[in-house]
């Protein structure tokens, strides 16, 4: 679409110089100099397609030195246009075209980013024709036009930007927002997971519980005890535990030991690939552990996302002494 509107653009600046071109060369009255009339379109029309063309495919901000023809040729045109007549023939339409061609040069330079130099052609022009035919002649036969349509190139640039700007913010409004929905949409699938999972768990229990009324065997206390745990470390577990982490925990449990899961942020902003490799390691260190007490929390750290820390049966104090692991799961993976 903006490829297609810049090629619109053009060719109606073409038209548009074509006229003027057309215009200068339809004489009332043979000037006297014709090839210095020659000479002003040539360098109008060149002039002009340059500003236009030159580097449009690639920016639409104008080359310095188109730029800088611009000015040139804001200049070089009225002096060849007017030389060219005899004085009473400066305010004919054919030799007043340079008015509204020039403006034209100028309205190139607003819109192709190089404000500056289109108001300093309008400048030039206007002193042009000042010094030629008077002001108040100049702005009846057509500075008051080509002033009007910079103002209106001007104002359309303005609008332009504060649209682009106001169509990039509205983009990243929208990503973020979808960004938000996809993190939305997994945790209501991981919250599901766990209600599920806590029902599975919890649910024969419970209805033993109910059927017994709370008269359990030593076997039946010992699996409702387990549940519980397991219960816990769902509600307190977070985005910590996957299925081999849990079977760990739970071999853990089994023989004896005490396991407390805390999960305070640490995989928060991280990727789903790197949230696996940290559940993967930590399933791998709690396999390998005989410690009697466990504890596994996952601070908000800027480097370590879980560190899991294993105390003997003995360790209930707080001597170092009984601390048999520490291991730090850093958030980010580090080559060996």
């Amino acid at each position: 679409m903006r490829l297609t509107v810049r090629i619109v653009a053009t060719s109606l600046g073409l038209v548009f110089a074509a006229y003027f071109a057309a215009r200068a060369l339809l004489w009332t009255t043979p000037p006297s100099r014709p090839l210095l009339i020659v000479a002003a379109v040539v360098t109008y029309l060149a002039s002009f397609a340059t500003i236009a063309i030159v580097g449009a495919g690639r920016s639409l901000r104008m080359p310095r030195w188109a730029s800088a023809l611009a000015l040139a040729a804001a200049v070089a045109i009225p002096q060849l246009s007017n030389a060219a007549v005899a004085t009473d023939a400066l305010r004919a339409p054919d030799t007043t075209w340079y008015i509204g061609g020039v403006g034209l040069l100028g309205v190139v330079c607003i819109v192709r980013r190089r404000t500056v130099e289109g108001w300093l052609v309008l400048v030039i022009l206007s002193a042009s024709a000042t010094a030629w035919i008077g002001i108040l002649d100049a702005l009846a036969l057509g500075l008051v036009g080509s002033a009007v349509w910079m103002v209106i190139a001007q104002l359309l640039v303005s609008f332009w930007r504060r649209a682009v700007k106001d169509t990039d913010r509205l983009a990243q409004i929208q990503q973020a927002a979808s960004a938000w929905q996809a993190t939305q949409i997994v945790r209501q699938r991981e919250r599901r997971e766990r209600v599920q999972y806590a029902l599975a768990v919890a649910g024969p229990i419970l209805s033993r519980v109910i059927e017994t009324r709370g008269e359990l065997s030593e076997a039946e206390r010992h699996d409702a005890h387990l549940a519980e745990g397991r219960l816990r470390d769902e509600i307190r577990g977070g985005e910590l535990l996957n299925d081999r982490a849990r079977e760990a925990i739970e071999a853990a449990r089994a023989r004896g030991a005490t396991v407390t899961v805390f999960d305070d942020g640490g995989l928060a902003g991280l990727a789903a690939e790197e949230k696996a490799r940290i559940r993967e390691d930590l399933a791998d260190v709690l396999a390998e552990t005989t410690s009697a007490r466990l504890i596994i929390r996952a601070p908000k750290d800027e480097r370590i996302a879980v560190t899991v820390v294993g105390r003997s049966a003995a360790g209930e104090s707080s001597d170092e002494d009984s601390v048999e692991l520490w291991h730090e799961i850093p958030r980010e993976q580090t080559d060996a």
